[in-house]
């Protein structure tokens, strides 16, 4: 990357070695932290993976930092409304772009030393989301993006709305480092403005998953487990079709979803999708072996939930995904893991963290549960790799990461001001970066 010259209003010429990060964020650990932070995206109680990621990571903030320095803007999808806590202070509706202007202006008014924006694309108004660029663009104070999906073949829509972004955000943060690097050879992103931070989880006990399972009816079995909201794409049906093998050899199995069914899916199909699931065991005669609990569950009854697995599966359909945060969790809780080879499960489960099974194959499932309860030392095993690979990203860890990440865009800010940042960019072409 090369060493960029600039003028500053103050300071004359600045020479930015975008790639001295140690320098900088040295530079960066001197400022005074941030006193008001405001977090932009979905939050509970919206029942997504967003808003529970962004209410996590701000409790996170809070627990280190002080409750007083941080609020939240969520997003209100059509027809809906949500019954927030007193850390929301204002409510973006989705598709009506004056909302995205007044929060601009209330962020600008209130004199913020930072937003930190959740960005995906379901999430916002317009085409591929392109309403948050209303927004973005008036804001006056630095900004951190977080990407929770990065597209390695984007539509033009969805390319033009995540390089506006990126051209608007002081640093990006991104879960996994196959999300860095379609950020760099996708959309041309410098390597210095990334920040991979993992998906924060809870600060988990290595316990017997037999300590939680009398709360499921299921005390003396084997559990498998796979939680989160539902949707066809996730591939539940082919732990189904696995579970005649498995309950051959190890009858005492039972396989619990947990999850209520994704409202953008429940919206458009009510509970097709489950009660496809239903018949689907009944007709293989395994609807005993079965449990769907419908219910959007607690951090309290997370931890119940993947405390009483012994296995915990993702057979997700689809390759097409950065990140999972209830893979990440698994991971952190010391679950032993069976997953098909998405990308985010690719990086996480490398080095016998977990196993990989092929998509859409119920025999290859069958396999390897079979293999992990018939083997109770690999299984042990694999759970302390998963569970000691996951104490740098408990949420603690997690928050002073995010920290860090504001603290360099500030400064970064002091060095090249908004003003001047926009000047020099429209006389730049977007693929003046490109290698």
């Amino acid at each position: 990357m090369p060493f960029v010259e600039m003028m500053h209003p103050e300071k004359g010429t600045i020479g930015l070695d975008l790639e001295a990060s140690e320098h900088v964020a040295m530079k960066a650990c001197k400022l005074p932290l941030p006193t008001r932070i405001a977090f932009v995206g979905n939050y509970l109680p919206r029942q997504c993976g967003i808003a529970t990621f962004t209410t996590d990571l701000c409790t996170a903030l809070a627990t280190e930092y002080g409750e007083g320095c941080l609020f939240a803007i969520p997003v209100n999808d059509p027809e809906s409304s949500y019954d927030y806590p007193e850390r929301v202070r204002l409510e973006l509706e989705q598709e009506d772009v004056t909302s995205y202007e007044r929060a601009a202006e209330f962020l600008n008014f209130n004199g913020n030393d930072l937003v930190c924006l959740q960005h995906e694309y379901g999430i916002y108004g317009g085409i591929a989301g392109r309403h948050i660029l209303t927004l973005l663009r008036k804001l006056k104070m630095p900004v951190v993006t977080t990407l929770h999906t990065v597209l390695r073949d984007p539509d033009r829509d969805q390319r033009t709305v995540l390089e506006e972004i990126a051209r608007l955000s002081d640093r990006l943060v991104v879960m996994s480092e196959q999300a860095a690097q379609f950020l760099r050879e996708v959309y041309a992103v410098p390597s210095g403005k990334i920040d991979v931070i993992p998906h924060g989880v809870p600060d988990f006990q290595f316990m017997d998953p037999n300590y939680y399972k009398d709360r499921f009816g299921a005390a003396g079995k084997s559990v498998l487990l796979t939680f989160g909201l539902l949707s066809p794409n996730k591939g539940i049906e082919n732990v189904i079709r696995a579970l005649p093998a498995i309950l051959a050899r190890h009858p005492n199995v039972v396989y619990i979803v947990s999850g209520v069914t994704h409202p953008h899916i429940r919206r458009r199909e009510g509970e097709r999708y489950r009660e496809e699931l239903q018949a689907l065991a009944e007709e293989l005669g395994v609807s005993s072996n079965l449990i769907l609990v419908n219910r959007f569950v607690s951090a309290e009854e997370l931890i119940e939930h993947i405390g009483a697995a012994d296995i915990y599966i993702t057979p997700y359909r689809q390759e097409a995904q950065v990140v999972s945060g209830t893979l990440a969790i698994a991971l952190g809780a010391g679950k032993a893991i069976i997953s098909t080879p998405y990308w985010h499960a690719k990086e996480l489960l490398a080095d016998n963290r977990g196993v990989i099974v092929p998509f859409e194959n119920p025999d290859a499932i069958a396999e390897a549960v079979l293999r992990l309860l018939d083997n109770d030392g690999e299984r042990h095993a694999m759970r302390k790799r998963a569970y000691l690979h996951s104490r740098e990203t408990i949420w603690p860890k997690t928050a002073r990461k995010y920290m860090a990440s504001f603290q360099r865009a500030r400064f970064e800010r002091t060095l090249q001001p908004r003003q001047l940042r926009k000047t020099v960019l429209q006389r730049m072409p977007l693929t003046c970066c490109r290698r």
